[in-house]
């Protein structure tokens, strides 16, 4: 018997369905039930929840978020291979799981959510971690159908998301992340937790979601981001010549010096700054 229920133990499940993981699509399985209980348990409350869990594998997180009342969980997996598993699971808590056999860069969750929020909760697949947080983070209209995320990166992504200014590794991603979302990095785990062992230590990131974040079109936001950072060691007099405006404007709009680099402005300056170029070209084309 497990420490959550008395399904199986992970090992056993993967040796049955002979479910090897794969590099090809970022697969390393967690396998302490005890882990994955308390990654269910970050994302708080569960009794009445929907939970989107994406790349599920043998089902040790999906396991453990029934086990702590989830409603229901959306579990959408690429493998075929994981569907026996994840079906021996439903079996063990009827009418609380579906299973979706999808890409999850290309599934929509919101046709099953009836107009209600849901929660994000995932061990996600390393080579598409940072691609699918992007498109969580650039939903329109915002507030986004999620009211939580609680997923799991490789410890430098995790740093990139909640980095503030004058952290190392402070960028693009951060900029946009703390824009829309509250960040914060809850607990590391060792990769001798993973099947087969990853290189890195791994990190579980929160993420809620801002009500009302600063007013700003996130295009342009995003655009100013990339010219800024595109050349991180240089003033931003120099790095803002790419958006073909007056870098002094901009910098001027965010109260900061055009001598300053990126990885000095704070996400409110970024955010002034896109204000400003959207005036400016605004003004242009009147």
């Amino acid at each position: 018997m497990s420490a959550i229920d008395d399904l199986p133990p992970l090992r056993e499940v993967i040796r049955q369905h002979s479910l090897s993981a794969r590099k090809s699509l970022g697969q390393n399985f967690l396998l302490d039930l005890n882990l994955t209980a308390r990654i269910a348990r970050a994302a708080g409350p569960l009794e009445d929840a929907t939970v989107i869990e994406i790349g599920p594998g043998p089902g040790g997180l999906t396991r453990a978020l029934l086990a702590l009342g989830a409603r229901r969980v959306i579990a959408v997996e690429r493998d075929e291979r994981a569907l026996g598993p994840l079906e021996q699971i439903g079996r063990r808590y009827p009418g609380r799981l579906e299973i979706i056999c999808a890409d999850a860069q290309t599934f929509d969750p919101r046709p099953l959510l009836g107009g209600q929020p849901a929660k994000i909760v995932a061990n996600l697949p390393y080579n598409i971690a940072t691609a699918l947080l992007i498109d969580w983070l650039s939903i329109e209209p915002w507030p986004p159908w999620y009211d939580m995320m609680v997923l799991m990166f490789q410890r430098e992504v995790a740093e990139r998301i909640v980095a503030r200014e004058n952290d190392e590794a402070y960028g693009r991603l951060a900029v946009l992340a703390n824009w829309r979302t509250e960040t914060k990095i809850l607990f590391d785990i060792s990769p001798a937790a993973f099947v087969p062992q990853p290189k890195v230590t791994s990190s579980v990131v929160r993420l809620v979601p801002r009500k009302a974040p600063e007013p700003c079109d996130r295009r342009a936001l995003e655009q100013v981001a990339a010219a800024a950072f595109g050349q991180r060691r240089k003033m931003l007099r120099q790095s803002l010549k790419s958006l073909s405006v007056d870098p002094a404007r901009l910098a001027a709009a965010a109260q900061v010096d055009v001598t300053r680099r990126a990885e000095t402005v704070p996400v409110s300056g970024f955010v002034a700054m896109a204000r400003e170029l959207i005036n400016i070209r605004a003004t242009k084309t009147s």
